[in-house]
C-alpha cells in the first residue's frame, strides 16, 4: 500500500484518481496549483474532493511562474477554442512545461512527507495535445527524480490512467461512486460548463462512450455531437 499525494485539479480525471488512491492505497493529501489559469475555480472542486475524502488539500500559488509561460489560451488573452479535444486547434491550450513544473514541486513535498508516490491523472486521450502527458515523459521524469532524490528519498510517479481513454476513467469513477457533478473540466471557467471547449466536448463524449449518465450542466449540451462528427469526418 503506497503512501500517496495526488495532484488534483478538481477535474473529472484527477478526482477519480483521488478516489482510486483512497480506495487502494494510503492517500496522504491532494495538491493543486494556481498558475493564473482562467478556470481557477477548479481548485475549489479539488477542495470539495479533499473534504469528502477527509484528507489535507494544499493550493500552491505559482502565478509568478505562470506569468512567464505566455501564449496559452488558459493563461493569456487568447480565446479558448471550441471543438473536439483532439483537434490541432487545441494546441493553443498548452501551457509550456506546466506538468513538469507541478510534478517537481509535488515530488519535493512527497519526499518531505515520506510518501512513496505522486499520482497524476494524465490519460491516453491527452497524448494528442500535451507532450508532458505521454508515457515517454512519465518514464523520463521518474528517471530524473531518482537522480534528484538519490540517497534522500524514493518517490515514484504513478500514472495509472496513462494508457486508457477518458471513458474508461468514467467507468472506474462510477464504480467508486465519484460525484461527477462536483468536478470541473471547462477551460472557460464560467458559471456552468460551456459545452463547447475541447475539455467539455471530451467530458461529454466520455460519458456517452462509457454508457453512463452525465450529471454536468452545460450551456450548450448538444454541441459535442457536431464537434465529434466534424472531427471524425476530417479523419476519414
Amino acid at each position: 500500500m503506497m503512501k500517496a499525494i495526488v495532484i488534483c485539479s478538481g477535474g473529472l480525471d484527477s478526482v477519480t484518481l483521488a478516489y482510486k488512491m483512497a480506495h487502494e492505497h494510503d492517500l496522504k493529501g491532494l495538491i493543486s496549483f494556481d498558475y493564473g489559469q482562467r478556470h481557477k475555480k477548479e481548485t475549489g472542486f479539488a477542495q470539495l474532493c479533499a473534504d469528502r475524502l477527509k484528507v489535507p488539500h494544499k493550493v500552491v500559488d505559482i502565478t509568478t511562474i505562470g506569468a512567464l509561460l505566455t501564449g496559452s489560451a488558459l493563461t493569456d488573452d487568447v480565446d479558448v477554442p471550441d471543438g473536439h479535444y483532439a483537434e490541432d486547434t487545441m494546441k493553443s491550450t498548452v501551457v509550456p512545461n506546466r506538468n513538469a513544473i507541478m510534478l517537481t514541486i509535488a515530488f519535493g513535498a512527497a519526499a518531505a512527507q515520506n510518501c512513496d508516490c505522486v499520482a497524476t491523472a494524465v490519460h491516453g486521450g491527452d497524448h494528442f495535445i500535451y507532450p508532458d502527458c505521454r508515457p515517454d515523459f512519465i518514464n523520463a521524469f521518474n528517471t530524473m527524480q531518482a537522480h534528484a532524490l538519490d540517497g534522500y528519498a524514493k518517490v515514484e510517479l504513478y500514472a495509472p490512467f496513462v494508457h486508457i481513454p477518458k471513458d474508461e476513467i468514467v467507468r472506474v469513477g462510477t464504480a467508486l461512486n465519484v460525484p461527477y457533478a462536483e468536478t470541473w473540466s471547462c477551460y472557460k471557467g464560467g458559471e456552468n460548463h460551456c459545452g463547447r471547449c475541447g475539455t467539455c466536448v471530451e467530458r461529454r463524449e466520455a460519458f456517452y462512450l462509457a454508457g453512463e449518465e452525465d450529471p454536468t450542466v452545460y450551456d450548450d449540451p448538444d454541441f459535442w455531437i457536431k464537434a465529434r462528427e466534424d472531427y471524425k469526418n476530417k479523419q476519414a
